[in-house]
């Protein structure tokens, strides 16, 4: 057998697997491909996931199925303005009949972890999550503590009840990978959902994934070529969304983007600050898990356009402008690829 198709059958492999864990899902969510699919994304390339939704979209059931369906140790946080960063990542406790202290470890210690409403809890505490995310380790005392691998949160927040939040800080906000804004059901898919009468997370589904097998996934995942032109289309997009280099005409990137002037002046204005390199190294690891998805051993434009987006939409910072004209980023992530040479 050649390496060709041997590599062919591992891919088509991962494709069968994937799919698989898409139909068990999909036997207790309704109406949420995309979302689900962000996840699973998410959860190949080893990042985070900020789900944005109003309440009763199963945001919640989602995290929870997606635990089951993979095996892995689940905590569920619910953030509170009262909460402290001691009770997300631990705390030294004084034993007295031993006259030591001891470390007692806190529900971030889990493979998956449920960050339900991260919004209701202020910034000292949202942060608290910043090194677990960033690093894969919780410092306690003196010592550092490593969180179990894979590990993977997920966080929750509600877009229209703004009473009582605290906007997540931009440092925060880029350890996210992807951004999943949820929306609402068509009229046929909340039929099946009322039907249900909300017994959907009684529904049994298989364990599909493994520890082992997500381990496997993502040494697959380096396998997947991603064309230097591609490369570069990436850091177009991203270069686009920067206000004072986009208005420049340094480096190929920007060069890819002279589409006129006017046309960068148009987006521009809306935006205070654009993504960062970490955007870049995203989109292209979430085009590569893309293509797996699929099968394939290399990433198509398509690839890339389609996990844009999430991967963008809150890296971007919008100006005044941009608020006063009810602009949203997923507005300016469309314009700039539709300016955008594709290769």
């Amino acid at each position: 057998m050649s390496q060709e198709t041997e590599a062919a059958q591992v891919f088509q492999q991962c494709k069968d697997i994937l799919q698989n864990t898409k139909r068990e899902i999909s036997k207790r969510i309704v109406a949420q491909d995309a979302a689900i699919d962000g996840i699973l994304t998410s959860l190949i390339v080893g990042g985070h996931v900020l789900l944005e939704g109003v309440p009763g979209l199963a945001k919640t059931l989602m995290v929870k199925t997606f635990s089951d369906i993979t095996g892995l140790s689940f905590k569920r946080i619910q953030f509170t303005p009262d909460l402290l960063p001691a009770d997300i990542t631990g705390t030294m406790i004084y034993e007295q009949h031993k006259g030591t202290f001891s470390v007692r470890k806190g529900p971030v210690f889990a493979n998956m972890v449920l960050a339900d409403e991260i919004n209701r809890a202020p910034a000292k505490v949202q942060s608290a999550l910043l090194e677990a995310m960033a690093e894969g380790q919780v410092t306690i005392g003196e010592e550092s503590y490593a969180l179990p691998q894979p590990f993977f949160v997920l966080a929750t927040q509600n877009p229209i009840e703004q009473e009582g939040t605290y906007n997540l800080p931009e440092a925060e906000l880029d350890r996210f990978l992807m951004k999943i804004n949820l929306t609402y059901p068509t009229a046929m898919e909340e039929v099946s959902i009322v039907k249900g009468e909300g017994k959907q997370s009684l529904i049994p589904v298989a364990q599909t994934l493994s520890e082992k097998t997500i381990m496997a996934l993502r040494q697959y995942l380096e396998m997947v070529a991603c064309d230097e032109k591609l490369v570069e289309y990436i850091v177009s997009i991203v270069a686009a969304t920067r206000p004072v280099q986009g208005t420049t005409t340094r480096g190929t990137a920007v060069r890819g983007f002279a589409a006129g002037a006017k046309n960068r002046d148009d987006i521009h204005k809306y935006i205070a600050f654009g993504a960062s390199p970490r955007a870049g190294i995203a989109l292209c690891r979430c085009a590569k898990a893309a293509a797996l998805c699929a099968g394939r051993s290399f990433v198509l434009p398509e690839d890339i356009k389609s996990m844009a987006p999430a991967v963008l939409r809150h890296r971007i910072v919008l100006s005044y402008e941009a608020a006063a004209e009810g602009v949203t980023a997923d507005d300016l992530i469309a314009r700039i690829l539709s300016l955008m040479p594709v290769p």
